[in-house]
């Protein structure tokens, strides 16, 4: 296994086990991007036409994945953390698939540190014919960052900037049950203390995705496995 992972027409590659990659765990490909992936395919996290940013996101499967979709996103600006090895990995995952991207979905990726300014981020949101801009995205990613419990101040604040003051806009979740249940009943009430209400939803224990995915050892049995293992909740702003 050289540590390739390929889902549907995706090539995708984890970061060197070094440096910050090390430290921030870029260096694998955890069970909540596997699940957000699965659920991006079978359209139960609806992406079609949306502007998309996902926070932290190691290869970015859930992101990459939905460009290829028929309903995909109209913009997915995919982030992580300003490290040289991390933001290589991750640039590399995206020009490597750009051919299978939809026509109509534009990708970028970005250096971005959870709790700073979101502006470079915002500014990347595509003009009113007025001039102006949309003010937030419709929706955002988080795959397995719940963990990082002394982060969920600068993690909500990231939040709370980057989604669109909307009452379609959508955040969708997700963490694994290795990430003990206070620890994420404590970004969960955070998040509602800055207007964001998380609602969790349902897992089940059976792989329902229908794109072959390989490497890392993964079959259906084991997809299935990694599945369970993991917690997700869609958030939505309470008062809008």
């Amino acid at each position: 296994d050289d540590g390739t992972i390929t889902y549907g027409p995706l090539v995708l590659t984890v970061a060197p086990k070094e440096g910050k990659a090390n430290t921030l765990l870029a260096d694998h490909l955890f069970s909540p991007s596997l699940l957000l992936a699965e659920l991006i395919e079978r359209g139960i996290v609806d992406l079609n036409r949306k502007a998309v940013v996902e926070l932290g996101a190691g290869c970015a499967l859930p992101s990459l994945l939905a460009a290829t979709m028929a309903n995909s996103p109209s913009l997915s600006v995919i982030t992580d953390y300003p490290d040289e090895g991390i933001m290589r990995n991750l640039s590399n995952n995206v020009e490597r698939n750009r051919k299978h991207y939809r026509e109509h979905s534009l990708v970028h990726c970005r250096g971005y540190e959870w709790g700073t300014d979101t502006n470079p981020l915002l500014e990347l949101l595509p003009r009113y014919p007025n001039g102006s801009s949309a003010r937030g995205f419709d929706v955002v990613i988080m795959s397995d960052l719940l963990h990082f419990d002394r982060s969920h101040d600068v993690l909500v604040h990231s939040l709370t900037s980057l989604l669109r003051k909307d009452p379609i806009a959508r955040a969708y979740i997700a963490a694994g049950k290795y990430t003990p249940s206070n620890v994420c009943e404590h970004f969960v009430q955070e998040a509602r203390r800055s207007g964001i209400s998380l609602v969790e939803g349902e897992v089940d224990g059976v792989w329902r995705g229908s794109l072959g995915v390989s490497g890392g050892g993964l079959d259906p049995e084991q997809l299935g496995v990694r599945k369970d293992m993991c917690r997700w909740w869609v958030g939505q702003w309470v008062n809008v």
